[in-house]
């Protein structure tokens, strides 16, 4: 009998190649498989890989998950009981979604799994994971450093352009800021560069350096584009172009960008080639007759 295997964060090219990391949308994605798979359904038996998280598998046995949530990149389960998983993929975490027990041949280690009577939510490989009642969530050292996720939907264009002009951001360089999570929740390498090529803005610069207009539009690229490629499964291409694109016979990876993993070729914009750097230890990519310095 085939069981339907579905891994995570969110395609084997994030994690297998080395291509593109899971960031905030494909973060949320994941989040949403898993719920559709546990959410309110109790739970059967949990297994924790580590040894100071087993007296948990007790406490949430039979425990019916009631919400599978993100903040930024970190994924929150709860439970009714008012504990929650945290976890946090980082590099090599992968979540996989079977029928229940039935587990895949892989040679990842199994860090954590969640079995109900149907189903079963698998993750494998990821190393930072912790169980915590709902009341100190808010003292958790990543979530309270966290900025405000720009799949939130109550965060606007004017929230975000309050965070590029704080006087504790704005004399740092696009290129790191836009990385920091404490700045921004869910952005990461693919959507920096996607980002400033935009907002038509160069990525060594400042805020401070900003004129009003490029601060609003970055602002307004950074919840456009992050809240596009969650809701297109990663594409931050104009819509039309990509259509026109995938029309003519494109792979998902040739229509999927602007400017990203596209170096030496044009422009989309002004027909200048792409250029490729690095810049705060990443891969970058702009045009720099757009993106002016």
């Amino acid at each position: 009998m085939l069981h339907s295997l579905v891994v995570f964060c969110c395609l084997d090219d994030f994690l297998y190649n080395g291509v593109i990391m899971p960031e905030g949308p494909e973060i949320r994605l994941a989040a949403d498989k898993i719920a559709k798979a546990i959410v309110g359904q109790p739970t059967t038996e949990l297994f924790f890989a580590f040894d100071e998280l087993k007296p948990f598998e007790e406490t949430l046995r039979g425990q019916t998950v009631t919400a599978v949530e993100t903040r930024g990149k970190a994924i929150l389960t709860r439970f009714a009981n008012g504990y929650t998983i945290y976890s946090h993929n980082q590099l090599y975490g992968v979540w996989m979604i079977r029928d229940a027990y039935d587990f895949p041949q892989t040679n990842r280690d199994l860090r954590l799994a969640i079995h109900n009577a149907k189903k079963s939510a698998l993750l494998y490989s990821a190393s930072d994971i912790e169980v915590l009642h709902n009341d100190a969530l808010s003292e958790h050292p990543f979530l309270r450093n966290l900025g405000p996720d720009l799949l939130n939907d109550t965060l606007t264009v004017e929230h975000v352009i309050a965070r590029f002009t704080d006087d504790r951001f704005r004399r740092r360089r696009l290129y790191s800021l836009l990385l920091d999570q404490g700045f921004l929740a869910g952005l990461g390498n693919y959507l920096r560069s996607e980002v400033l090529f935009v907002a038509q803005v160069h990525p060594s610069l400042r805020p401070v350096d900003c004129s009003p207009e490029q601060i609003e539009r970055l602002a307004a690229a950074a919840l456009t584009l992050t809240r596009q490629s969650y809701e297109t499964k990663g594409i931050t291409n104009d819509l039309q172009r990509a259509a026109d694109l995938k029309a003519q016979g494109c792979s998902y990876a040739e229509y999927r960008f602007r400017v990203f993993n596209r170096d030496s070729q044009p422009c989309y914009g002004c027909g200048t080639p792409i250029v490729k750097d690095t810049l705060g230890g990443r891969r970058s990519y702009f045009c720099p007759t757009c993106q002016t310095c």
